[in-house]
C-alpha cells in the first residue's frame, strides 16, 4: 500500500517544475495518516510505502524538527504491518535522527532511496540542491554505519546544461565509491517556468548520450555485482502475485526490494516467506521455497 503523507516541495531546484504546480509543502496530520494505514492493514496489506516529494521535510511546515522519524515510529506500532518504506529523501534534510530510526525500528526495510542528481558539487550548486558532494557522502557514510546491509537507490541526471565531461566522471566515481543498487536515470530535458530551462547546454546531443549509455553500462555491472551477493541468502520474501514474464513463477520482493521470482502457487500471494536465492540477475533474483 502507498500512502501520501505531505503535498508540494519548496526547494526549486532549478530543473524542477514541481513546486510551481503542486505549491508548499503541507504535511497531512498525523492521525490522518495512521488511520489511512490501520485501514490498509485491516483489509490485508502487510507493506506500507510513505511517499512524498521530500518526505524528511514532513512536519517543518508546522514548525515540527524530527517529525517524520517519531511518525515513522508511530507506523511501526500498527498491528498487521510488517514492513515500512518511503520515498523520496532528499539529502539537504536528512537527520541523524532518522536513519539512527531507520536501525533501530525493525519494521523499517534498510532501504533508501536517495536522489543524488549529480556527483559534481558544481553541478549541485547550479542545480540549487542545497548540498554538494561532501555532504552526500556523509549521509551515505554514516547510513552504512548504521546499517551495513543497506540497499541504496537514487536518481541521477544526465546532461544538465552545466554539465562537462569533468562533472560527468564525477558522477561515475560516485557511482563506483557508493555502489547503488539500482538508479533511475534521466536525460535532461527543460520544463519551461524553471531557471535552467533558461540556460543553453554547454554539451552536444551526441555527448550527452555517449554519457547516458556509459552511465548505464557501468550501473549494470555494479548492480549485477551487487545482486550475486544474495545467491546462497534465505531471504524474507513478500509474495505479490504472477511473474509477468513468467506465468509458472509467482514474484515477490526482499526486503532491499529486489524482485524475487521463484516456483510456487497464487496460495502464496500476500505471505511473507522464506526464499533461498538461488541465482541472480542484473535486475531480478530467483530462488526457491525453503
Amino acid at each position: 500500500g502507498f500512502v501520501s503523507i505531505m503535498r508540494g516541495c519548496n526547494n526549486f531546484c532549478h530543473y524542477c517544475i514541481v513546486p510551481y504546480t503542486r505549491g508548499r509543502e503541507r504535511s497531512r496530520d498525523v492521525e490522518s495518516i495512521l488511520n489511512e494505514v490501520k485501514d490498509l492493514s485491516a483489509k490485508g496489506y502487510k507493506e506500507v510505502t510513505l511517499l512524498g516529494q521530500n518526505v524528511n521535510s514532513y512536519g517543518k511546515d508546522r514548525g515540527e524538527e524530527d517529525a517524520f522519524a517519531s511518525l515513522l515510529r508511530d507506523v511501526c506500532k500498527i498491528e498487521g504491518i510488517e514492513r515500512i518504506r518511503f520515498m523520496s529523501s532528499h539529502p539537504r534534510d536528512i537527520s541523524e535522527k532518522l536513519l539512527e530510526t531507520m536501525a533501530e525500528e525493525e519494521k523499517i526495510c534498510n532501504q533508501l532511496h536517495l536522489p543524488l542528481q549529480s556527483g559534481s558539487s558544481k553541478v549541485l550548486s547550479d542545480m540549487n540542491r542545497h548540498y554538494d558532494r561532501e555532504k552526500y557522502m556523509g549521509i551515505v557514510k554514516k547510513a552504512k554505519e548504521l546499517m551495513p546491509d543497506l540497499s541504496l537507490t537514487t536518481d541521477i541526471i544526465v546532461g544538465f546544461p552545466t554539465e562537462t565531461d569533468k562533472d560527468f566522471g564525477d558522477t561515475l566515481s560516485i557511482l563506483r565509491e557508493v555502489g547503488f543498487d539500482s538508479i533511475f536515470s534521466f536525460i535532461y530535458s527543460p520544463r519551461e517556468g524553471t531557471k535552467a530551462a533558461e540556460w543553453e547546454n554547454v554539451s552536444t546531443k551526441e555527448e550527452i548520450d555517449k554519457r547516458f549509455r556509459t552511465l548505464l553500462d557501468q550501473q549494470n555491472e555494479i548492480s549485477y555485482k551487487l545482486n550475486l551477493r544474495h545467491e546462497g541468502n534465505v531471504e524474507k520474501v513478500l509474495v505479490e502475485g504472477q511473474s509477468k514474464t513468467d506465468p509458472d513463477m509467482m514474484t515477490g520482493r526482499n526486503y532491499a526490494n529486489k524482485i524475487v521470482n521463484f516456483k510456487g502457487d497464487e496460495s502464496l500471494i500476500g505471505q511473507i516467506i522464506d526464499v533461498k536465492i538461488t541465482k541472480a540477475q542484473t535486475w531480478i533474483l530467483y530462488g526457491e521455497l525453503k
